[in-house]
């Protein structure tokens, strides 16, 4: 795609990256088969290639408008259309350039704005905790469109982490929400790894990935996010104290692990934020080595499952088929969708917010195409798809690692 940057574009970082990725595009339209608000909508520019077509003329000077903005903001960033894209556009990166350019040019309404910021500073506060309890005790007097939101109180046994301390240690990052809306998913993560002889530790200091604040255009929130995190890991890292990372919400893995390009043009960071996003691996990413120990501990009859996999981990992280594989060889009957499992459940971070409407229906979609299944439970590899998924159905829905420790520990 032929690009001409307009001047106040041209020779900033920002600029030369889009301009990189734009050039890779050939129109071939692959993209636009693959994405979920296409398929939804059925408006050329609210698929791939018709963004790419906006973002590429707001860098070229054109002005951005609302309508610009609307298009951007209804994407989903689940980056299938990477994984369907023959030319290899980094379109992820993309609209993360576009929407910062566009709302640069472009106000938001006053109530869009409260909202936005309101996730933005909520979600990541230490007051979000106490707001959720009190929510969960005065559940029958919250506003239905916030009801799905607050989970039911944790399970007994949600806190409980284990009590040895293992030589081999991984660095867990508890995460912003998670520790409040599925503590259990946590505690689960380490006492499977402390079945196999490897002990979790949480760094002090340690917080949001930075995900929240990027996905709502604050760039440099999110960042900060990111340099506070890699000043809380890589220490432990260069010491040797950890052997490396472990993630167990894909959205955050699919972060950190990007922290080295986020980062790059940060020369008091850029060195140590790659080594941090180079010892960073999913939780699946564990499982080869997890199960010939786990193997023979597994205890009782195991539920029928149906998994869905999260976009961050199949798309942005190009993970696919090993905790189906995992499972299969641990003796769970587990499947995906048989058709669609390729695409969004709606969750898509903070979307399910400010996209209520188009949230619901992907979710509906996705619980239509797993219900073939008949499954026991669903499972994912995602705290927002879980939760997500969960507001549409009665069938129970959780993280893998909570059915595994289940099954360690009846």
């Amino acid at each position: 795609m032929q690009t001409t940057l307009a001047p106040h574009y041209a020779g900033t970082p920002e600029g030369a990256e889009a301009e990189a990725i734009l050039r890779r595009c050939v129109h071939c339209g692959f993209c636009t088969a693959t994405c979920p608000t296409y398929q939804l909508l059925g408006d050329e520019l609210d698929g791939p290639r018709g963004r790419i077509y906006l973002i590429k003329q707001v860098m070229e000077g054109q002005p951005a408008t609302r309508e610009t903005q609307l298009h951007l903001d209804r994407c989903l960033t689940c980056r299938n259309c990477e994984s369907t894209c023959p030319s290899g556009v980094e379109y992820g990166r993309l609209v993360e350039i576009g929407r910062n350019a566009v709302d640069a040019q472009v106000s938001r309404p006053a109530g869009e704005r409260l909202k936005r910021g309101l996730l933005k500073s909520g979600l990541t506060s230490p007051l979000f905790g106490p707001a959720i309890t009190l929510g969960q005790a005065l559940r029958p007097l919250v506003p239905a469109s916030l009801k799905d939101k607050v989970p039911p109180p944790a399970p007994a046994g949600a806190h409980d982490w284990p009590l040895v301390t293992h030589r081999r240690k991984l660095g867990l990052l508890a995460g912003c929400v998670q520790p409040t809306l599925a503590p259990n998913i946590n505690s689960a993560t380490a006492r499977v790894l402390d079945a196999a002889g490897i002990s979790c530790l949480v760094a002090k200091g340690s917080g949001c990935c930075g995900a929240i604040r990027a996905h709502l255009n604050d760039h440099e929130g999110g960042l900060a996010d990111m340099r506070r995190n890699v000043d809380a890991w890589f220490p432990l890292l260069e010491r040797g104290e950890i052997e490396g990372l472990v993630m167990n919400a894909s959205g955050c893995g699919v972060t950190v692990k990007e922290y080295g390009r986020a980062l790059a043009h940060d020369p008091a960071y850029a060195d140590k934020a790659r080594r941090v996003s180079e010892a960073t691996r999913d939780l699946s990413e564990w499982l080869p080595e997890l199960v010939p120990v786990l193997k023979e501990k597994l205890q009782g009859k195991q539920p029928k499952l149906a998994y869905h996999p999260p976009c961050t981990l199949q798309h942005g992280q190009q993970l696919r088929g090993g905790v189906e594989a995992a499972f299969k060889e641990l003796g769970f009957e587990i499947g995906c969708a048989p058709s669609e499992s390729h695409l969004c459940c709606g969750s898509a971070g903070t979307y399910s917010v400010l996209q209520p409407a188009l949230s619901k229906q992907l979710r509906d979609r996705k619980l239509a195409a797993l219900a073939p299944l008949a499954a026991d439970e669903i499972v994912s590899a995602n705290i927002g798809c879980i939760q997500h998924l969960q507001s549409g159905t009665s069938t129970p829905v959780r993280h893998w690692v909570e059915v595994l420790d289940a099954a360690l520990h009846p």
